[in-house]
């Protein structure tokens, strides 16, 4: 059986998840997209999209969120070029984990993103109109997160999840 797209995830720390909320992020230099799931880790919701001020600042908001939402474990978007090589951004996004795991003391898994901003890209279009404006919406940022955590628990609970490729119509 051939191996999806996002098949790579590497994890920081090897412990199992428990019953407590995961959060994802989509990793970018300007702003970060946020996602949560239940604390059963059955259901993945965005919950925010934040402009990005300093190091210092942004790990004591993620701090606070934690705290708030009892997270337990993070996974971080990996953005990977299409034919699977690291790109200038997966390096960061790398390091950006490294550093939240440093910092934060809970296990941080990278997940392979690719595709994520396309596919929240054509969640966002099937909104209403007037929901998103013309360009890049910041709320793409945090549905791309939670494109990235429902992968990401769907792996965990064991099922397979097919993704669409750009060129397709589903």
């Amino acid at each position: 059986m051939a191996s999806s797209p996002r098949s790579t995830s590497s994890a920081l720390s090897g412990s199992a998840a428990s019953a407590a909320p995961v959060l994802a992020i989509d990793y970018g230099r300007k702003r970060w997209g946020l996602a949560l799931s239940d604390a059963m880790g059955m259901i993945a919701r965005p919950l925010a999209t934040w402009n990005r001020t300093n190091r210092r600042r942004d790990l004591a908001r993620l701090r606070e969120l934690v705290r708030l939402h009892s997270v337990r474990r993070i996974v971080v978007g990996l953005p990977l070029h299409m034919d699977g090589t690291p790109s200038e951004m997966s390096e960061e996004a790398s390091r950006f984990a490294l550093r939240l795991r440093k910092e934060l003391g809970l296990p941080v898994e990278l997940l392979d993103e690719r595709l994520t901003s396309w596919e929240a890209g054509r969640e966002t279009r099937r909104l209403p109109a007037g929901r998103h404006g013309a360009g890049r919406s910041p709320a793409i940022d945090a549905l791309a997160a939670a494109v990235i955590l429902r992968e990401y628990l769907a792996r965990q609970s064991g099922q397979a999840t097919e993704v669409p490729s750009p060129g397709t119509g589903s």
